[in-house]
Parts: structure tokens; sequence; C-alpha cells
């Protein structure tokens, strides 16, 4: 009984050692639980985002036709971005049946020249694209499936169609143009122009928002679509069901292309808060997609105020995170309404955004954040630009969200303190995450995400690495070193 007792013990104290020689790695979907056996608590991978619009040149261009100024508006948006510890930007590509890049399917977006199919003279994307890249953001190209243009009434008329886009493929209500939904055609060339653009530019991801079948309020006198029923109907029981399972055949085609084309390629939508309206007005089943596996990660717009009489940002909140199915859920936020006077009282105060972004950070799988939109983030109104920067002041690791390609990374080895610097060793093409606490029994912070193998150790406390590839998999952890 005593050589037992001793055993036992013996297997506890090495268990204990254990746990203070390593980091408790974060799973992908929860981090910053502690559990029994953990020395060092891993804050939670989060993405932070932004929505860049540029219909109708509300972000950027914002009326700029010079390249240079262009580029430099973007650049400032960027190098803001970047010092609120924001990871990723949402950038609209094709917002009005036109690209901001040489597209065979698309002309050139009015906004960039002032004249529709002019080529500014540079490549935007890769433009944009690589001071992404250069400052550790990902890129995520935002597309709308289905709108061409919008107008205010019949008496002004709609721009040249593209050479490459049949005249019948195309519905004119009075307000909105679109592409045909019920179309095999044009879901086809939907699937043709994002192969064309992950094969040509390496994004991130792609992006669509709630832009579907049009919003009757929206849209004016609407032609009827009872003869498209008619042709390509056969067998679906309603014709409310038949524009679902159109929307619902270019969600898929989107979706298949990805993975045959670029599977790392994240494919994340932004539907309105309401399921009811996303699936009775914008003919959008969220919910099929999100069991079916289509969708890497769905971003409801939750642009009420928490204790909203209707759509309740918590309620909501709640609801698309039981429903998220195998989607990986973040949440869109109404950055815009701060300070906007016509908001609700909730919006006249910084408290709101703090209040939001810690109930969302609460959910085990809801990993991140988009604030639409740009050009509010820059004009700071009630402080709320402020106050981010005092909630988002260290930075994070985004999740993994799509499909693994990479190789796996590597833990760290060799993970030591010289002087004021913490060194490793890290092996592939990974990046290194440096987290760090100065006690033990509070969550670490990520003290930096680096190419290069060494970091400042200006405190005294306790660090550990990881590393990251591609896909943002994270190695497991290095053993935990001590600066005294």
């Amino acid at each position: 009984m005593f050589d037992m007792k001793r055993i036992i013990w013996f297997f506890i104290i090495a268990a204990l050692l254990t746990g203070l020689n390593a980091c408790k790695k974060d799973d992908g979907n929860v981090g910053g639980t502690e559990t029994p056996d953990s020395a060092f608590i891993i804050p939670k991978k989060e993405m932070r985002a932004v929505w860049i619009t540029t219909a109708y040149g509300l972000d950027w261009p914002q009326g700029q036709y010079d390249m240079a100024a262009q580029k430099q508006q973007y650049i400032d948006y960027l190098d803001r971005f970047k010092q609120l510890n924001i990871n990723a930007v949402f950038v609209q590509v094709k917002g009005m049946g036109d690209a901001f890049y040489n597209s065979p399917y698309e002309p050139w977006s009015t906004v960039i020249t002032g004249t529709r199919g002019k080529d500014p003279g540079y490549d935007i994307l890769k433009f944009m694209l690589d001071e992404a890249h250069a400052r550790g953001m990902e890129f995520h190209a935002w597309l709308n499936p289905y709108r061409i243009a919008t107008r205010t009434g019949s008496g002004t008329a709609y721009p040249a169609l593209h050479p490459s886009i049949s005249p019948d493929w195309v519905v004119s209500h009075e307000k909105i143009q679109i592409y045909n939904p019920a179309r095999p055609e044009v879901r086809q060339r939907l699937a043709d122009i994002v192969k064309d653009l992950i094969t040509k530019y390496d994004v991130d991801g792609i992006h669509f928002d709630d832009y579907f079948y049009p919003d009757p309020t929206a849209a004016g006198t609407m032609v009827a679509d009872k003869p498209d029923y008619d042709e390509y109907g056969a067998g679906i029981a309603s014709i409310e069901d038949f524009r679902r399972d159109n929307v619902n055949k270019a969600i898929k085609a989107v979706h298949d292309v990805i993975v045959a084309t670029r599977p790392e390629v994240v494919f994340s939508i932004s539907p309105a808060a309401s399921d009811t309206y996303n699936y009775n007005t914008l003919y959008a089943d969220v919910l099929k997609w999100n069991r079916e596996g289509w969708l890497d990660v769905i971003i409801p717009q939750l642009y009420q105020q928490v204790g909203a009489s209707t759509s309740d940002f918590k309620e909501r909140l709640q609801w698309w995170h039981q429903f998220r199915y195998k989607a990986t859920m973040m949440v869109g936020h109404a950055y815009y309404r701060f300070g906007d006077p016509t908001a609700p009282t909730a919006f006249q105060s910084v408290n709101e955004l703090e209040k939001q972004l810690t109930l969302t950070k609460k959910y085990r799988a809801s990993v991140g954040h988009l604030l639409y939109s740009a050009k509010y983030v820059l004009q700071n109104p009630i402080g709320v630009t402020d106050k981010l920067a005092t909630l988002w002041n260290t930075p994070t690791v985004i999740p993994f969200l799509g499909r693994s390609v990479a190789a796996d990374p590597a833990e760290p080895q060799n993970v030591r303190i010289e002087g004021s610097n913490l060194k490793w060793e890290a092996s592939g093409t990974v990046r290194s995450v440096v987290y760090f606490t100065a006690d033990l029994k509070q969550e670490a912070k990520v003290l930096a995400i680096t190419d290069g193998k060494e970091a400042a150790a200006a405190s005294a406390g306790y660090y550990c690495v990881t590393t990251i590839n591609t896909d943002n998999k994270e190695s497991k952890a290095s053993s935990v070193v001590r600066k005294q």
C-alpha cells in the first residue's frame, strides 16, 4: 500500500512539473479557458476586420481619380488599422457588376476613374493585396453576386452591359438591375468570376454580403419571374422555394470552385440579422448553407444595440451562435451608427461598443468582428475609435477558418532569454507568436507576431512561443521561460 501511494504521488508531481513547462494551446475554436493542468492561459484567437466599401466610392476612393491619391488613401486606412491591431480587411472588389481588377467578365468600376470600363493604369487589387500582406493583414475579396446597377427611377438608363453578358441574363427592375439568379448561365458565370479571381490573386477569402434577391421595398416596380419558374422550376413546389433553390445552387457552386481551385481560401457571407427576412424576402436559406458546410464563416450583421426591442444584439448573437451548424461565426458591427444623431441612445456612448465586443467574445464559436465601415474608423465619431484602441490594445491571432493545405507548423525549439531579448528556433514557412504574462494565474497576451526568431523581452515574467502556418494553424506551444 505504501509503495502504491508513493507511485501515485510520483505521477501527480510529474504531471504538475509538466504543466509548469508547457503552454496550453488553444484548439482554434476556444481560447483563454483555463483547465486544471494549465499553467499558461492562451488568449482566444480573434479576427479583427473592417469592411472597405467601394460601391459609390463610399470608403474608397471617395471621388479621388488620381492614382497617387488613391494609393495614399488606402495606405492611410491600413496604417491606422495596424495601429489598432486590426488583422484583416474585407475590400469590395465587385460591387456593381464591375471590377477593381482586370476582369474578363466585368468592366472596370466607374468610381476608379469616373468612366466605367476605363483602365486606371495600375493593378489596383495587387496593390491592395500587397499593402495588406506587408502589414500582416489578411485580404478578403468582397463581391456582390447579383447587383449590376441602381437608379432612382425608370427615367434614368442603366449603364451598358459588359460585352460578355447576354441581355437575357439580366433583370432590370425599376430601381435595381441584377443578374438573374434563375439562369444557370449566371450561376456558372459567378463561379467562373470567383475562379478567375482566386487564380490570379492571392486573396485570403471570398466574401458576399446580404444582396441576393432584391428587397421589393427598395427595388420599386419589379419584373415578374413566373416565366423563369415555368421554364426552370419543374418539381419545385412553389416559386418561393424556386428562388431559394436558385441562390442555394449559386452558393454551392462558389464553395465547390473554391475547394477545387484553392481550398485554403475562406468563404464567408454576412447575412441580415433576421433569418426570417433572409429566408422570405431575400430568398437566402442561410441555415441550409451552414448545415451543408458550404460556408466557412457566417458573419451576421448585428446592427442593433444590446437590449433593442427588435433584433436585440444579445438575442441575435445567441441565436446565430446556436444555428451556425458547421460554420464558424463572426459578428458584423454597426460602427457607422456611433454618434449618428438618428441612431438610438445606446449608440451615443462608446460603452455600447465595449458591451458588444465583450458579449461576442464570450461565445465559444464566435471568433471575430467585422466593422462597418472603414471611413468611420478614421472619423472617430464620439471618440469610438479611441475606445476601440483601448479594447484592442494588443495583437491577436487569426483562427484557422478554412481547409488545411500547408504543412502543420512545428513547435519552436530552444526558446531562451538572452539579455533583454527572447530568442528561439523555428522551421518551415511560418510566423511566430510570442505570448507573455506577468502572472501565470492571468490570461497571457500576444506580445508579437513576427517573421523573425527573436523579440524584445523587456518585462519580468513568463514567455512562450508558437508558430502559425499560412492556413493560420498554430503549433504546439514551446516550453515556458521566465525572465526574472
